[in-house]
């Protein structure tokens, strides 16, 4: 667990300071001449790496939960690179998202059986989060405001990112110290779910809302890996009826507080810096 948090502070550190360039310079191949986005990529690779190992020793219910909370964190770290104090909504919202999502993951039993994911059910899941992600950017691409495009491709990204996860868990915690296991077709496919992944995540990034495109992406991605784990996997679900009151709460607390970033985040044109017209001096020949 303390080798998840480590990998989730830094991967909201990473994220913070990505947004902030793509911010300033579109989500276009520009962004690759930026060095801090090139470091904030580093830290952010540096914490998903320490994610996949958490991920290699423990089943996806228990460590999905702890990137959840690390919202309390970039959230009012991406304020300050923008120069600014975050505002008391973006914290509150920010603080509830953690505490409802975490409520419900830690509701859903542990296990520790290995991982087994059949062929055809991969396909059946790569097809799934392919139509979220083309639904998805059709919606983004016809949405009017900037936060509903920024929460509907963060959507998105967070639904591969989960893929990312899922695969990574599933080959990670499949190995049992045979590495001749890494030679699958399983394996493959994580580096190029990823590299989309940070294509959408720029998208959403660049739009402007941070709080709510982060919050987004960390809402679907552990939701996503959960069902992923439940469905395809076979980790267990809560059975318990006393279960439902405290799942009930913390769903809406979560929704309360995705409510909140999504009406107070700041607009993202406000994050630009004005620059003040000249005042013009009239002269007494002028006034003639």
């Amino acid at each position: 667990m303390s080798i998840a948090l480590v990998g989730a502070l830094g991967y909201a550190g990473g994220a913070a300071i990505q947004q902030h360039e793509a911010v300033r310079g579109g989500a276009t191949f520009k962004l690759v001449r930026r060095p801090r986005w090139w470091i904030g990529g580093a830290i952010g690779f540096a914490g998903a790496s320490l994610h996949a190992l958490a991920l290699s020793f423990a089943p996806l219910v228990l460590v999905q939960p702890v990137s959840v909370t690390t919202l309390v964190f970039a959230v009012p770290l991406a304020a300050v690179l923008h120069g600014r104090r975050p505002h008391r909504a973006e914290i509150l919202g920010s603080i509830a998202v953690s505490a409802g999502l975490l409520g419900i993951m830690l509701l859903v039993p542990q296990s520790h059986t290995r991982p087994e994911l059949s062929t055809r059910g991969a396909l059946w899941f790569l097809a799934c989060i392919g139509v979220v992600v083309a639904l998805c950017e059709l919606f983004a691409r016809r949405a009017r405001g900037t936060t509903a495009k920024a929460l509907v491709t963060a959507i998105g990204a967070g639904a591969v990112t989960a893929a990312v996860s899922t695969f990574v868990r599933v080959v990670g915690g499949g190995l049992d110290g045979d590495l001749s296991r890494l030679f699958h077709w399983f394996t493959l496919v994580i580096p190029v779910l990823l590299v989309i992944a940070v294509i959408l995540l720029q998208k959403s990034y660049a739009v402007g809302h941070f709080s709510v495109a982060y919050a987004g992406v960390q809402v679907i991605d552990p939701v996503t890996s959960v069902l992923a784990g439940v469905i395809l996997l076979g980790e267990p679900v809560p059975t318990d009826p006393a279960s439902i009151i405290p799942a009930l709460i913390s769903a809406a607390v979560l929704i309360g507080g995705t409510i909140t970033l999504g009406r107070y985040s700041p607009d993202p044109s406000t994050l630009a810096c004005h620059v003040e017209a000249p005042v013009p001096v009239t002269t007494r020949a002028g006034a003639r």
